[in-house]
């Protein structure tokens, strides 16, 4: 398998982990955004986004020293504005589901 393939596993699995991470976040939406997920790909950049910011703030918080506190305010800010871009996109994208 060429190089663009692995490129493309490995940005897939980043989505679908930020994916799961925010159906952690935001269980109201758990069950729109697995549908939304699954018939579109159009979410595909923001999960992957917010995996990297998550991840990013993750380990800025498990560093020791107050240096970093501008860093971890700033992704916060970005995990949180990732996480509003989201919910804003399922409540205007309502899955149509079969009764």
């Amino acid at each position: 398998m060429g190089g663009k393939g692995g490129i493309y596993r490995n940005s897939t699995e980043t989505a679908q982990r930020g994916l799961w991470r925010l159906m952690l976040k935001l269980p109201a939406m758990r069950g729109r955004l697995q549908l939304l997920a699954s018939k579109s790909h159009s979410l595909d950049d923001l999960f992957e986004a917010y995996e990297e910011a998550s991840l990013a703030l993750e380990r800025l918080m498990r560093q020791p020293g107050d240096e970093h506190c501008p860093m971890v305010a700033e992704y916060e800010t970005i995990c949180s504005e990732i996480e509003s871009d989201i919910i804003q996109y399922v409540l205007e994208h309502r899955p149509s589901v079969p009764d």
